[in-house]
C-alpha cells in the first residue's frame, strides 16, 4: 500500500512547482497546499500545518514570497486588462493579501493615472468590442450592463460610450473627464 504520508521535501516540491507556473501571495499558497494535503490523504492535514506555515515563513524570508511585489504586478496587469479599481481590490483580497499590501499596490496605480478607473474602462471596451469598438448595432443597454457588471459607475460607462471614435477613446483614456 502507498505511504500517504506528506513529507516536508513533498511540499517543497509542490510549492516550488506550484510557484514556478504561478505568482502567488503567502496566503494563497497555503490555501493550494493545504488542498493539495487534503485531496491526497485528508486524516493528515492537521499535522501538516505547522509544516506548511514553516515553508511559507522561509519563501517569505528568502524572497520568493512578497506580497508587496505580488500585489503591485497583480494590479498592473489586471488594470492593463480593464479591471475596475473596486473588482481589483476584490481579486487581491480573495488571494489572501493584506488589506494595507492592496491600499499600497492601488496608491501607486492612481498616482501613474489621472483616473484609473476611466483608463481600465477604456481597456475593457478595447477587449470586448464595446462603444467605438463593436462591429455591429449597438445595444446602449447591453453594453452597459458588461461595464456594471466590471465595477465601473455609469459616469464613466457613459463617457466611454459616448466616444465617437477609437482615437476619442484613447484621448479621454490618457486625458481624463473633464
Amino acid at each position: 500500500m502507498e505511504d500517504r504520508k506528506i513529507r516536508p521535501e513533498l511540499l517543497e516540491e509542490w510549492a516550488l512547482r506550484y510557484l514556478g507556473r504561478y505568482a502567488s501571495s503567502a496566503e494563497n499558497l497555503r490555501r493550494v497546499l493545504m488542498r493539495r494535503v487534503r485531496k491526497r490523504s485528508a486524516e493528515n492535514a492537521a499535522e501538516v500545518r505547522p509544516l506548511i506555515d514553516a515553508l511559507v515563513a522561509r519563501y517569505r524570508e528568502s524572497g520568493l514570497l512578497d506580497d508587496a511585489a505580488y500585489a503591485a504586478a497583480r494590479v498592473q496587469s489586471l488594470h492593463r486588462r480593464g479591471d475596475s479599481v473596486q473588482a481589483i481590490r476584490a481579486r487581491l483580497a480573495a488571494k489572501g493579501v493584506a488589506a494595507s499590501e492592496i491600499a499600497a499596490a492601488v496608491s501607486e496605480l492612481r498616482s501613474a493615472a489621472a483616473d484609473p478607473d476611466l483608463a481600465a474602462a477604456c481597456a475593457l471596451a478595447r477587449r470586448r468590442g464595446l462603444g467605438p469598438y463593436r462591429r455591429a448595432a449597438a445595444d446602449h443597454a447591453r453594453e452597459l450592463a458588461a461595464f456594471a457588471r466590471a465595477g465601473f459607475s455609469r459616469r464613466i460607462a457613459e463617457a466611454v460610450l459616448a466616444c465617437a471614435d477609437v482615437e476619442a477613446v484613447e484621448t479621454l483614456a490618457r486625458d481624463g473627464l473633464d
